[in-house]
């Protein structure tokens, strides 16, 4: 089953003496259930295409197709909601809300698609769980490590059951312990739920977890490995 269909997309920005082509006719497709990693040098292209995907920028030219929606045909307003209720984000630097606890930065977006409190309290606490911060429910994130904040961010990318999650080198900020851990229950989540991750990384230890490998270099895919 198709989650994401990317077709001959282009970004190209128009600077005051020359044009840059961010994204050069990228094509790719992505099912339900994958664990890809999107790799490439700094400036290849790759966290542009992330924030196409994301609806948080628009191709200059191609189409985004998330579950069978055309991101350019909504509305401002439109893809803000579609984007709230299909796709999740986890960011380098975590975006955690500082003021509320864990579970409060969880349940966040399950609030604001009016979930009843009884199912957000079970999903928040299945997912606090999943990633090993049961004890840490109440702790805000000055209380937490790096790496148990970037726990609660994927706990809270996947709370309202999305179609993907984007990644955008989650593991950046990281130690190798954290990194390690961290990679682990993202794969664990992804086998439980087969909810799609697509990551946007340098880091190897992501590219060897990965079960489909991406590379792009001056915007353009340069090869796309399955192993598994």
């Amino acid at each position: 089953m198709k989650v994401l269909e990317i077709k001959n997309v282009h970004k190209i920005y128009n600077s005051t003496q020359v044009k840059v082509h961010a994204v050069n006719g990228v094509n790719l497709e992505f099912e339900k259930g994958e664990f890809a990693a999107i790799v490439g040098p700094s400036g290849s292209g790759k966290t542009t295409l992330l924030n196409m995907i994301g609806g948080l920028d628009h191709p200059t030219e191609g189409e985004i197709v998330v579950d069978g929606t055309i991101l350019a045909n909504l509305k401002s307003s439109e893809i803000i909601d579609f984007r709230m209720r299909n796709i999740g984000f986890v960011f380098q630097s975590y975006n955690l809300i500082p003021v509320l606890t864990a579970k409060e930065n969880i349940e966040f977006i399950m609030g604001l698609q009016k979930w009843p409190k009884r199912e957000r309290d079970m999903r928040t606490e299945e997912l606090l769980e999943a990633v090993g911060l049961a004890d840490r429910i109440n702790s805000k994130p000055s209380q937490l490590s790096g790496g148990q904040q970037q726990r609660v961010a994927v706990a809270r990318a996947l709370a309202s059951k999305p179609k993907f999650i984007l990644a955008d080198e989650p593991t950046a900020n990281l130690d190798s312990k954290s990194t390690t851990n961290l990679l682990e229950i993202m794969e664990e989540l992804n086998r439980k739920e087969n909810i799609t991750f697509i990551f946007s990384t340098h880091d190897q230890r992501v590219v060897d977890k990965a079960h489909r490998v991406i590379t792009i270099d001056d915007g353009k895919i340069i090869s796309d490995e399955r192993r598994r």
